[in-house]
């Protein structure tokens, strides 16, 4: 490998929201720092499922519904 084209490759602690802490190795930041998450695998949506329902209120569910409705799939 070529020298001093690589970034330098370290040893950082990671503290998810929950206050739970690794360490694992980042070109991020400098050796030794922490890295506080503001969202992680714990707390987003995407991977809780969050808490929000389905409201529609006249948008696409509802003209879906309206126009393929009557179709009936499912129902014998």
């Amino acid at each position: 490998m070529k020298a001093e084209i690589h970034p330098d490759y370290h040893t950082i602690k990671v503290v998810m929201t929950d206050g739970t802490e690794f360490f694992t190795r980042s070109t991020w930041g400098k050796e030794g720092d922490v890295m506080q998450l503001d969202i992680d695998s714990k707390s987003h949506p995407a991977w809780t499922g969050g808490q929000q329902q389905l409201m529609d209120r006249g948008g696409r569910l509802s003209r879906f519904n309206s126009k393929f409705g009557g179709f009936g799939l499912g129902k014998k």
